[in-house]
């Protein structure tokens, strides 16, 4: 009991001692303004289960860089294209680090991904390659026939609920089949949900997604996240362990595959022959090809269906702009055919309606967190090392300087417009932009437009049970994957006069 007590008064004198230190050096810089905090917490308080709507609140009252204090870590909020211009154009290469999280640390491997690795050889290195392997054109084309085959199985089965007149679980389609074309192209086969774990592949990446997302204690005080008064570390290593045991099974298919003749190189096999090549430029082992495959999975299945759902939300929120997809699509596709992904440059107003979704809807509402990797002055701020950035491009997509009635869903605001979402434009920031921009951007938006537009052209949509467009429920639940909060459910009819 009393080694306990000492334990206590221990911590409580470095975490006192810290915070002393931190408030003395800071005194005579000029920081970004910011709300009060308390005595060691910070502003850890002002955080609810939406950090993106909060934040934006703050933003509103105190500036677009904004500063805070989570425990003894300085983090500057980001929130008007300005000053994100600012942090992923200007001053790029000294933000484009990944600050250590214990959720990185427990899921991904202890960062060994390019998605929450530190910047360095290691991270250039491998993000150039997961580009090349899976995400330039030729790899994309290279999956163009099954990325045709499983959307067409997705159109089989809504077309029996719609000769039966039965309510689609839209969402819950959508994801499925992202998780088949993701296992496809990462692990060249398919895996059914109970082959990964109990509750399926969706509801593991959705925890892991969540856990990365909310504000942990381990990674605001030292030596606080072994103690894990919040029980995520528990978690945490159950959700690794999961996907360790998945991967580790993938692996070794893979291994006792790899000598057939005629067997087509997936990312796995790949990986692997990278990992014992002599000649590859830095060493890899097992942990960094199942960090990279939780990369590829995650990345590739979760935000591209989540993206799909807010769009088709949105359209059944607003069915004058669904006719107009709609006709649009007449117009180019004709009646007696599905969609080509052929078809898609031609898809102008569509392309408008995904723009303004990921305006509103921004897949990952506050980006990945970026660090300041030595001392930085940005718009006269002093912008401390190890700081935290924070991009709210969920607040960026609702600026009243950038956007004119913000909170509106119109389409047509991007007509004659060249705002693109590649991260040029720092007003729509769905990808990031910089070195930390998203590397699966063309794969994403290729598979949105085309899903979206499929099922729009091929299906008429109404609300089950008589609700209103009006009626439907928008809500919000925070992840590093923002998703909707209750699947959408929609009833369909057939369209097309041939299937």
């Amino acid at each position: 009991m009393q080694a306990m007590e000492w334990t206590w008064t221990t911590l409580a004198v470095v975490a006192l001692a810290a915070y002393l230190l931190q408030a003395w050096l800071n005194k005579n810089r000029r920081l970004p303004p910011g709300p009060r905090g308390l005595p060691i917490l910070g502003h850890l308080h002002m955080l609810g289960k939406n950090p993106h709507q909060d934040l934006h609140q703050l933003a509103k009252k105190h500036g677009p860089i904004m500063y805070m204090r989570f425990g003894f870590v300085s983090n500057i909020v980001v929130s008007s294209p300005e000053a994100a211009e600012q942090f992923l154009k200007t001053h790029d290469l000294v933000f484009a680090s990944r600050p250590p999280l214990e959720a990185a640390k427990y899921i991904a491997y202890e960062q060994r991904n390019f998605s929450f690795g530190a910047y360095g050889p290691y991270w250039r290195n491998m993000r150039k390659f997961c580009t090349l392997e899976l995400l330039s054109n030729l790899k994309i084309n290279a999956f163009k026939s099954m990325r045709r085959e499983e959307l067409g199985i997705l159109i089989k089965s809504i077309e029996e609920a719609a000769q039966n007149g039965v309510a689609v679980d839209l969402s819950a389609k959508v994801s499925s089949m992202s998780a088949d074309m993701s296992c496809l192209m990462v692990f060249g086969k398919k895996y059914a949900e109970k082959e990964f774990d109990e509750r399926g592949f969706k509801a593991i990446i959705k925890e892991g997604m969540q856990l990365g997302a909310l504000p942990n204690l381990g990674d605001y005080f030292p030596y606080l996240g072994t103690l894990d008064f919040q029980g995520l570390t528990k978690r945490m290593k159950a959700v690794s362990k999961v996907f360790d045991e998945f991967f580790e099974k993938i692996i070794d298919e893979h291994v006792q595959a790899r000598d057939q003749e005629g067997q087509t190189k997936d990312f796995v096999d790949i990986m692997l022959a990278f990992m014992n090549s002599e000649e590859a430029e830095f060493r890899i082992d097992r942990r960094h090809v199942k960090a990279n495959m939780l990369d590829m999975l995650t990345a590739s299945m979760d935000t591209s269906a989540t993206a799909i759902d807010w769009v088709l939300s949105e359209l059944l929120k607003h069915p004058q702009v669904m006719k107009k997809v709609q006709k649009e699509l007449e117009k180019v596709v004709g009646m007696d055919r599905m969609v080509e992904e052929s078809d898609l440059e031609s898809l102008e107003y569509l392309d408008m309606v995904v723009k303004e979704s990921f305006r509103l809807h921004p897949v990952a509402p506050l980006l990945l967190p970026h660090l300041a990797m030595e001392d930085c002055n940005v718009n006269g701020f002093h912008i401390p090392k190890n700081s935290r950035v924070t991009i709210n491009v969920w607040a960026i997509g609702r600026d009243p300087k950038a956007w004119t009635d913000a909170e509106k869903f119109i389409p047509e605001r991007f007509a004659g417009s060249d705002i693109d979402v590649e991260g040029r434009d720092f007003q729509l920031l769905p990808f990031g932009s910089g070195r930390r921009g998203c590397p699966g951007m063309q794969l994403g938006l290729l598979l949105v437009r085309s899903v979206v537009a499929q099922l729009v052209h091929c299906f008429d949509w109404e609300l089950p049970n008589g609700m209103l467009p009006t009626e439907l429920d928008m809500t919000e639940e925070f992840g590093l994957v923002t998703t909707r909060a209750k699947h959408v459910l929609a009833i369909p009819s057939l369209r097309l006069h041939k299937m």
